[in-house]
């Protein structure tokens, strides 16, 4: 948005000196503060249920959809990024998962990374190596390319706020972070290549919430048990 501005301004200089205008109306202009909404996200318990929902709703499709909300929050993958993984790209003895760049459907910034597999996810993906033998190295992990509808009407099933492909995403950082991995690594997992900055905006709460429970684990006296023993 920034440089939309000062783009505009310099437009409209070049106008201004040209003669074509008395001003510039974008002088005035001024950068919008952006807001960065904390998405609601479904507790640990909520997401099983919201799995299964979806996973026995009867649809054709049902096990497929089950399977990409899985897939994106056990990896923290983009929709486009999900759909373009391949079996070639899973490497079980590293434990990880390459996600490449493509020119229009790849990773945003058409770069490849590495998302480590987290044990959910290397269950997850032993599972559906038995239910597709015959799945070769080229063809993709994942079957379904997006399951909005299944979320939906599994979240109003439950009564949960509008949970979108990306939340999903949003819910992989949460948990990692949760569970102890710092921002920027957790950063560098999801793709962003701005060093952190915007998973310290979303994510930052619960980097402070994580430190003052570890705060309480640092002691320089016995502890209280250590004292009663000793007396």
């Amino acid at each position: 948005m920034k440089r939309c501005v000062l783009t505009l301004r310099l437009i409209l200089d070049i106008a201004v000196e040209a003669g074509a205008r008395y001003d510039n109306p974008a002088r005035g202009l001024t950068r919008k503060k952006v807001i960065v909404r904390r998405p609601e996200l479904p507790g640990h318990e909520h997401f099983l249920e919201f799995v299964e929902v979806i996973q026995n709703s009867g649809r054709s499709s049902c096990y497929q959809a089950a399977d990409l909300v899985r897939f994106l929050t056990f990896g923290g993958f983009r929709k486009s990024e999900a759909a373009n993984v391949k079996w070639a790209d899973c490497d079980f003895e590293k434990g990880i998962i390459t996600v490449r760049g493509k020119p229009i459907t790849g990773t945003k910034n058409n770069e490849i990374r590495d998302v480590p597999m987290i044990p959910d996810m290397v269950e997850l993906l032993k599972r559906l190596k038995a239910d597709y033998p015959n799945d070769k190295p080229e063809h993709p992990v994942m079957k379904a390319k997006e399951c909005q509808i299944s979320m939906n009407k599994a979240a109003k099933v439950l009564g949960l706020h509008h949970i979108t492909h990306h939340d999903l995403r949003h819910l992989f950082a949460t948990r990692c972070i949760e569970a102890g991995v710092d921002i920027p690594t957790v950063s560098r997992w999801l793709g962003h290549k701005d060093g952190g900055a915007l998973a310290m905006k979303v994510y930052g709460h619960l980097r402070d919430q994580h430190s003052v429970e570890m705060a309480q684990k640092v002691r320089f006296s016995k502890p209280q048990a250590d004292k009663q023993d000793a007396d």
